[in-house]
């Protein structure tokens, strides 16, 4: 059996350093967000017709009057993407155990840019529901791989803080795209929107292709360790060219077949997959996690949809969108960074993390609720930018948990679950059902306090995850790693290493 020296670690491009990452990962998941605004913008959602006692009939405008939806068509339409995330989000997690991530978020870049544009071409309900489902598609490999990558090269003292900063892009996207969303839809047309997002995702498409891939922290992709099995196994056929020549050409070839069998797809990929299933559906402090965001997302899934809507029947804000999109953008950016530094200088652990969530759920929902009872717009705006203050304060501390709960190996699956369940518990049916509860009550205002109320519950389940055993498991050693790289936490993987060897057989 020959054995040679060959590098272990994978080459890594200079200029690429932990902050362009995060700043990288950052606009991606802003143009994500900015996506799922746009369409609940009023500009581009739009409103059905209407006619008046005297006969006097407006055209609608946007999608939902152009394709003529109801208000359950309307909020199934907002939905419809989640459907090709959920599905999609476990595949690429399981897959980034045998193909470098950072390649996997190439090709889900690029689906989300086609999809997109094909929005724009959508001709009726179900060409546009259809390409919203591969939107989600899309984007599963993003939402699935980026916070790992981010953790592992944030500073030690600062990783909530740098995931707080990550998942500040959510309000702000969304923020965003309310108003991107209404000028587009005002002066253009709501398909313009659709194709100048595509645009600008498009060179984050191909840097997912062009740039050397990163590995993750917990296994080494089986990428990079089949291109170092070929390097050698080529190195090996040119001398066995040479000097053995004269051997028979039935022995050489299986001389070759032997070396290159290790290159074969591992069919106990489904297995692994459930092993790391039942990993993670029996940790509890995962689980407790995990359901309280699903009834948070619940809420905050109906608001960024449906809030325009019910400020301007509520309130008569005539200029809904821009009035949300502003307070989230105010209170996404502050309450999102806040939550994330609070937990630093608490010190990042599992518990300190879920008395954050509690308490912080638990006050900006009696903020939030209260501001629906006003009668007063600016009484409401107040109270309402306080609670979202708060409510927001939860990015950092929820995904900390649910990247630190579980081994090293399992984060992937960790986030692609976790985000799986928040939307198929929570935005996916309450979009939906928030429309067919106000079709049924015809009341903005009650329907409002009804879907406010279910933060209590969320900080309740937190507040249960205070008093549970948790242990940070971070670095702890995973199954398939290759203890001869350096993996501490404290070097950043992007960052230049002299290359390390060891002997493959």
């Amino acid at each position: 059996m020959a054995s040679s020296l060959v590098p272990l670690s994978a080459p890594h491009p200079s200029w690429f350093t932990p902050k362009r990452l995060l700043v990288i990962f950052c606009v991606i998941n802003m143009l994500n967000y900015v996506d799922r605004g746009t369409i609940a913008s009023n500009g581009v959602n739009g409103s059905l017709g209407t006619c008046t006692s005297s006969g006097t009939c407006t055209s609608g405008s946007g999608i939902q009057g152009e394709f003529n939806l109801n208000n359950f068509e309307d909020g199934v339409l907002s939905s419809a993407f989640m459907v090709g995330l959920l599905v999609a989000s476990p595949i690429f997690a399981s897959l980034s155990k045998s193909v470098n991530p950072f390649r996997l978020i190439g090709v889900g870049l690029s689906v989300w840019t086609l999809a997109t544009a094909g929005c724009g071409f959508s001709f009726n309900f179900w060409s546009i529901t259809i390409c919203r489902m591969v939107v989600g598609v899309g984007e599963a490999s993003f939402i699935s791989l980026a916070a790992p990558f981010i953790d592992d090269n944030a500073p030690i003292a600062q990783k909530t803080a740098w995931l707080a900063i990550f998942y500040m892009c959510i309000p702000t996207g969304y923020a965003l795209g309310y108003v991107y969303g209404g000028l587009v839809g005002t002066y253009l047309n709501w398909r313009f929107a659709f194709w100048v997002e595509a645009i600008l995702m498009l060179p984050f498409a191909v840097l997912g292709f062009v740039m050397k891939p990163l590995n993750l922290k917990g296994f080494a992709p089986a990428e990079s360790k089949q291109a170092l099995i070929s390097e050698e196994t080529d190195v090996q056929e040119v001398q066995d060219a040479l000097n053995d020549s004269a051997k028979p050409t039935k022995e050489k070839f299986s001389h070759m077949f032997s070396k290159m069998k290790c290159t074969c797809i591992d069919l106990n990929q489904f297995s692994r997959f459930i092993k790391d299933m039942k990993a993670l559906l029996v940790d509890k402090v995962y689980v407790v996690n995990v359901l309280g965001y699903c009834a948070y997302n619940f809420v905050l899934g109906a608001y960024s949809y449906w809030g325009p809507k019910a400020g301007y029947k509520i309130y008569n804000m005539s200029d809904a969108d821009l009035i949300f999109g502003g307070i989230t953008i105010v209170c996404g950016i502050l309450g999102t960074l806040a939550g994330g530094y609070v937990l630093d200088l608490m010190k990042s652990t599992i518990p300190n993390a879920f008395k954050l969530l509690s308490v912080t759920t638990f006050f900006g929902a009696i903020f939030c609720f209260t501001a629906f009872c006003f009668q007063n717009m600016y009484a409401f705006l107040a109270f309402f930018s306080v609670g979202e203050l708060l409510v927001f304060a939860i990015q950092g501390p929820v995904n900390y948990i649910c990247l630190h709960c579980v081994n090293p190996s399992l984060r992937p699956l960790s986030m692609a679950i976790s985000t799986v369940s928040i939307h198929i518990f929570g935005d996916v049916p309450s979009s939906p059902l928030v429309g067919v509860l106000q079709d049924a009550i015809n009341n903005w205002r009650e329907t409002s306090l009804i879907l406010t109320s279910i933060l209590f519950p969320a900080a309740g389940i937190w507040f249960t995850g205070i008093f549970l055993h948790s242990v940070d498991r971070f670095n702890e050693d995973s199954e398939g790693q290759v203890t001869e790289v350096d993996r501490s936490n404290a070097t950043p993987l992007l960052e230049p290493r002299v290359a390390e060897t060891s002997l493959i057989c």
